[in-house]
């Protein structure tokens, strides 16, 4: 898909900065290669890099990575498929920010990463858990249905897993889990009454198969749908059903 960096910078700040703390669980050392994956527009890999260590960005878009080389100029970043990604070097540690649910499959994705470490090495990340957007998909899938496009339950664009899938998927690439916590996160998302419908834009574009018109008929059906349980009209804005996963895993020495 072609991501709108700029409507991301704009109006979802919120999926960088909710990830800040993340950063703490990786506890970078000056001298370290970190590899991140999915790194978006770089908020989080200039953090990084803040720590002393030698960050390198990988991400699909490159309008993303655009805006990554602005926001962190001491990273390199590398527009390429963690699917297919070999580094010249390992690294020590990998960190991810809510990417890895738009990756599949997951076990070549888990085997890309366990390949892409030292021994020793360690894998922190954040990713939508099972019942992640549980309301938008449910939205989508009715929607979709009364449109006439049905799709199956394993066609949605994302993978939400359980702790306990997640941690067999790292575990069959080698990993040891460490650490795992799957926790609500009901997030307020920015532009008011326009804030779904900015969200949608971003991170909703794969469920919209047909032109403008069939893809406004497609989200202004979801936002009827949304709007009694999701829109607080106290507030004037969205929020958002997130359910998160977080994890960190390592490879055994």
């Amino acid at each position: 898909m072609d991501w709108n960096a700029t409507l991301y910078e704009q109006r979802h700040s919120f999926v960088w900065k909710r990830g800040e703390d993340l950063i703490e669980l990786l506890s970078p050392e000056p001298g370290e290669r970190i590899l991140d994956v999915g790194c978006g527009t770089g908020r989080l890999a200039a953090q990084i890099a803040a720590t002393g260590a030698h960050v390198t960005g990988l991400d699909l878009s490159a309008a993303m990575l655009e805006q990554a080389r602005l926001a962190c100029p001491r990273g390199e970043f590398m527009e390429g498929d963690l699917l297919e990604f070999r580094p010249a070097e390992p690294f020590d540690g990998i960190f991810s920010n809510a990417a890895l649910h738009w990756i599949k499959p997951p076990e070549r994705a888990a085997e890309r990463q366990f390949a892409a470490l030292k021994p020793g090495g360690r894998l922190v990340a954040e990713l939508g858990g099972t019942g992640n957007v549980a309301s938008l998909v449910r939205a989508a899938n009715e929607s979709l249905t009364e449109m006439g496009f049905v799709r199956e339950p394993g066609e949605m664009p994302w993978y939400f897993p359980s702790i306990g899938e997640y941690a067999l998927v790292l575990e069959r690439a080698g990993f040891e889990v460490v650490y795992a916590i799957l926790f609500d996160r009901l997030t307020p998302l920015e532009g008011g009454e326009n804030g779904l419908r900015d969200w949608l834009e971003v991170f909703g574009a794969p469920l919209a198969r047909g032109g403008e018109e069939w893809k406004a008929s497609l989200f202004n059906r979801m936002a009827e749908k949304l709007k009694p349980q999701l829109f607080d009209q106290t507030s004037g804005e969205w929020r958002v059903d997130y359910r998160r996963l977080r994890i960190a895993a390592r490879r055994p020495v």
